[in-house]
């Protein structure tokens, strides 16, 4: 005979000694180093729109819609019921609020609506506070940032689009543009043969009359990568009888005509799963030259050098929300009678991932500090374009490592759909990939050094100003100045440069901005070899209570 027990032994027991689901916080009130940089900055005007933001970010209604964006996917839609071609993408209702998010906070055009001292600060704490929430949005966010000052070098075309693009209302509806009351914007260059060589691309434009800048064509070609390929406009890299080009594309012709852009996939990718990315085919394509013939790559250049600070800020931003997520859980989480936080190998877990960040933000900051201050310092602007390419490198290389560390302080729970940790840690690698490569962003890196010697000279400025606060940095500086500077450098060492290069100068922003217990600590594990390689490997004698406390105050 079984033995069937009674309904109230199969009660469920009491959930005891799990955490509470880190909700309701203020990311940006909670930041301490954020609201440091950007106060230094000059970007406090904005401080009312960063502390709208960062409400977000824990409310546990934006976050539903962020997992629902990620979760039901976007889907091709190449006909409709009729049979006609129409080339669409069809999103969720949650990426379409997530991305009027963005749009609302002006996380797309702040430094252009602004136009003020700390626009750029403001926007990057915007974009760190934003990618905490969702990440996937913010490609065509990023995109339409690159894009306004790259289309300024066309005045006729920026004339007609800018105002749309500085457009704080995100308009879904597929109609034409100039039914909207804002747009979105894709870029695509990638191609099959090409990848980052985009001197091999195929894909050609020929004039439709007179050929020149902001003159019509016409394009035929396939375009292997495309992301935000819903966009009101795509702009495209294609060859011309001189060179590469870049060109406006629009979904709409003036005469009201859909111009035949044919999505002939969607990419299905590790990550960034609400964001569409897509393959295109361009026949007969009409398209508007943005500069010269033959002058596509130094146009595009200025669109890059924004985006690749995109690619640098939003792993910040992935940086900081599984950190507090981690901090959060080890808070309320406990073993062996005491709560993880205070177990001293976790504690130097956390300890050290927050010094990872801080360091982080903090010269992404500094970068975004160089940007305001570019349309008038010229050493400005050559130390934001050496540096946010240092930085883009460094930042990716980290993120991957640092989120898996932060997924390990939950054990399986951090391993489990339901929570966050799973969408960042397949979130990581993008950034590192987009906008260039490792080994791409290396070699540009010792290029500029070489045909520009204002670059060395800045970057070095920034350092020296701080020698002889701590002998590991300095020690440092020598090195990298050693390897900068040898023109016999073999390419196989670019790498090993960059990293010195960007470790070095996240020392030298922490010397100056940070606590003596972050900045000393920074330099003992990353410059003295006081530490292992992995995070958690840090001396006792780092005041690890306090660095976890300035991270996310208890």
């Amino acid at each position: 005979m079984s033995y069937i027990r009674p309904r109230t032994e199969l009660a469920t027991h009491t959930v005891e000694n799990q955490p509470p689901a880190l909700e309701w916080a203020n990311a940006y009130e909670k930041d301490i180093v954020l609201q440091e940089a950007v106060k230094r900055g000059g970007g406090d005007w904005a401080t009312d729109n960063l502390m709208s933001l960062g409400a977000k970010v824990f409310d546990p209604e934006w976050i539903d819609k962020a997992v629902l964006a990620n979760t039901k996917l976007p889907e091709l839609k190449r006909f409709n019921r009729f049979g006609q071609r129409v080339d669409t993408v069809e999103f969720h209702p949650a990426w379409h609020d997530v991305i009027g998010l963005a749009f609302e906070h002006e996380v797309h055009n702040m430094p252009w609506r602004a136009n003020r001292r700390g626009g750029h600060v403001a926007r990057g704490a915007a974009e760190i506070l934003f990618a905490q929430l969702e990440c996937g949005v913010l490609c065509p966010v990023d995109i339409t940032y690159g894009i306004i000052p790259m289309l300024r070098q066309q005045p006729d075309l920026a004339e007609y689009w800018e105002p749309l693009m500085m457009s704080k209302e995100y308009d879904s509806r597929q109609v034409p543009h100039w039914e909207k009351k804002g747009i979105s914007i894709a870029f695509t260059s990638t191609e099959k043969q090409g990848g980052s060589d985009i001197r091999r691309n195929t894909t050609f434009a020929k004039p439709v009359g007179q050929a020149g800048p902001g003159k019509e064509y016409t394009l035929h070609g396939h375009k292997f990568f495309c992301s935000a390929a819903g966009a009101d406009i795509i702009f495209v890299v294609a060859q011309t009888e001189k060179g590469p080009g870049c060109f406006l594309v629009p979904r709409w012709l003036p005469d009201g005509s859909r111009n035949p852009i044919s999505l002939e996939r969607l990419k299905d990718k590790l990550g960034n799963k609400s964001n569409a990315s897509t393959e295109l085919e361009f026949d007969g394509t009409r398209g508007w030259l943005v500069g010269e013939e033959g002058r596509g790559i130094p146009t595009v250049m200025e669109f890059m050098l924004h985006t690749r600070f995109g690619c640098a800020l939003i792993p910040a931003g992935m940086m900081r929300q599984a950190l507090s997520q981690a901090i959060h859980h080890t808070r309320h989480r406990s073993a062996f009678q005491k709560r993880l936080v205070d177990q001293p190998l976790m504690r130097s877990v956390l300890a050290d991932l927050a010094i990872e960040s801080e360091a982080t933000t903090t010269m992404m900051m500094r970068i975004a500090e160089a940007f305001d201050a570019s349309a008038t310092d010229p050493n400005e602007r050559a130390f934001g374009r050496i540096t946010v390419a240092v930085a883009k490198y460094w930042v990716n290389k980290r993120i991957v490592p640092f989120v898996h560390e932060c997924l390990e302080t939950h054990g399986g729970s951090g391993y489990i759909e339901e929570s966050i940790m799973p969408r960042i840690y397949r979130e990581a690698p993008i950034h590192g990939i987009w906008e260039g490569p490792g080994n791409v962003i290396c070699l540009d890196i010792m290029r500029a050094f070489r045909k520009d010697p204002l670059s060395g000279e800045v970057f070095f400025a920034e350092l020296e100003a701080v020698r002889g606060e701590n002998r590991h940095l300095d020690a440092t500086i020598d090195e990298v100045r050693r390897i900068v500077f040898d023109e016999s450098m073999p390419e196989h060492k670019a790498r090993y440069m960059a990293e010195r290069m960007a470790m070095a100068m996240q020392a030298a922003q922490l010397i100056k901005f940070a606590p003596n217990y972050v900045s000393d600590a920074y330099c003992m594990t990353r410059l003295g070899g006081e530490s292992g390689h992995v995070y958690g490997t840090i001396p006792n004698t780092v005041d690890m209570e306090a660095i976890i406390q300035r991270a996310w105050p208890e």
